[in-house]
Parts: structure tokens; sequence; C-alpha cells
């Protein structure tokens, strides 16, 4: 599951031509879900949108000390699919989406939940599966990428994103591939150099031969 959180001062949706949501000061949420996302990726999700610390102490002005929660901030969340778009030879490919009548279940839960863990008043919805203009004045700007597959620990697994072990195994690979490019690059200049110490040897002897010739 996939979440891109902006920090807002307000946004809104709106559907031909009616804005059927909007609020103030909180969170504009875009939410994606997989094709094997489980109540476990949606919790952590919604746990971690609300505990995120983005923005500042009311009192003391220092950035990244409150939650949306501590200011009693709002949330608009909006459901997008194409958050797992791939893109092949330039054109977005969704089959890693989950499809409509599954997704629409479960992001009614997690809007449920999210109602649950903080308070349903503050918890806004666009209108699932329409075609929506969504507005926002993004205050930073401030903008966040979740993903509960990032997460070291999470119950599932499967092929949303990488989990952390197969990170760290990518991350390795990637390390020895720039290693062993590095190696090749280093062993080119070298027979580059020599190549170019014999030159000019052949250049420097080519030369005297030349010099002596003149003077004989």
């Amino acid at each position: 599951m996939r979440a891109i959180v902006q920090r807002v001062s307000s946004a809104s949706v709106t559907v031909n031509s009616e804005v059927v949501s909007s609020i103030a000061e909180g969170f504009m949420v875009l939410v994606g879900l997989g094709t094997d996302d489980t109540h476990e990726d949606m919790e952590l999700i919604a746990q971690k949108i609300l505990n995120l610390k983005a923005f500042p102490d009311p009192n003391t002005g220092a950035q990244w000390k409150a939650t949306v929660v501590d200011r009693g901030g709002e949330l608009l969340c909006v459901s997008q699919f194409t958050l797992f778009a791939k893109i092949i030879k330039n054109k977005p490919d969704f089959h890693k989406a989950m499809p409509a009548e599954s997704s629409k279940s479960m992001y009614t839960t997690f809007l449920e939940r999210m109602g649950t863990l903080y308070d349903p008043l503050k918890i806004k919805d666009g209108r699932f599966g329409a075609m929506m203009s969504v507005a926002l004045t993004n205050e930073g700007p401030v903008t966040f990428t979740l993903d509960s597959r990032e997460v070291p620990g999470t119950a599932s697994t499967g092929t949303s994103t990488p989990t952390a072990s197969a990170s760290a195994s990518k991350g390795r690979e990637g390390a020895d591939k720039l290693a062993q490019r590095n190696a090749e690059k280093a062993l080119r200049r070298a027979a580059w150099e020599a190549a170019k110490r014999e030159k000019d040897g052949v250049e420097v002897a080519n030369s005297n031969e030349a010099q002596q010739s003149a003077t004989n």
C-alpha cells in the first residue's frame, strides 16, 4: 500500500463542477492499493499517516514536532490506483494495482479505520472511481511518500515493493556492480596509458633515427 501525503492549508475535490469534499489545515492523502495488499498494510499506513510529525510545534514553532492529530487537522483522502503504475515503453501499466471492486472495499475500510484511530468527522473523501479535480495549497511545500513494504517487520510480503531484505540484497548487488565497473575502468585506463607510453617510445626512437641519418 502506498500513500502520498501532502501538508496543506486547504484542499478540495470537485466532481462534475461540484465540490464534493474540502478541508482546511491538514493532509491531502493519495492512497494506492496493490494486488497483494492486506489489512496489515492498511493498518500500518493508517498509523504512519496519523503519527507523522509533519507540522511545527504550535507553541514554539519548531519544525517537525507535531502530527496532524496534535494540530486537530483534517485529512482529505483520494483513491489513486496510478501509484502502482509501471512504465513500459513510455506507457503506464496498472497490473499491480488492486482491481476496482476489491480496492473499493479495502479503501472504505481504510477510511473507517482512520476515523476510528482519530475522528470520523476529520476524515474526508473524494468520490471513488469518479473523474475528480483535486485542488490544494501545499504548505512548504511538504510531501512524503509512504509505502507499507519499506518498513522492516511488516507482516505481509509481496510484489508491491521490495521487502527490507530484498532491498538490502539489491543494495549489495548495486555495490558489487559499481566496484566491477570501477575495476574495468581502471584496467582500460592502465591499458590506454601503456599503449600511449609505447607509442611515445616508438615516436622518440624514430625521431632519434631520423636525426642520426641527417647527421650522417
